[in-house]
């Protein structure tokens, strides 16, 4: 039989900062502009930035502690 391969991850927690720092970027660039009193535009920015936000620190967790379990082993007890 085949063995499946772990799957990479489609992000890394790098891209997920990145990312997150964009969709920050885009909030200050559309006060600027005005766009922040448009309330379905601003909504819709905001819940973006909290998916990427949960996205990032969810993926900063993994990495850590799967650095962690190849640098010292299982945690055990």
């Amino acid at each position: 039989m085949f063995r499946r391969r772990p799957q990479e991850p489609g992000m890394t927690a790098h891209e997920a900062r990145i990312q997150l720092r964009s969709l920050s970027a885009e909030r200050l660039d559309a006060a600027d502009v005005g766009l922040d009193r448009n309330h379905l535009y601003r909504s819709s920015l905001d819940d973006d930035i909290a998916t990427a936000r949960l996205a990032y620190v969810g993926l900063a967790v993994t990495e850590i502690a799967t650095l962690r379990a190849r640098i010292g082993g299982p945690q055990v007890g």
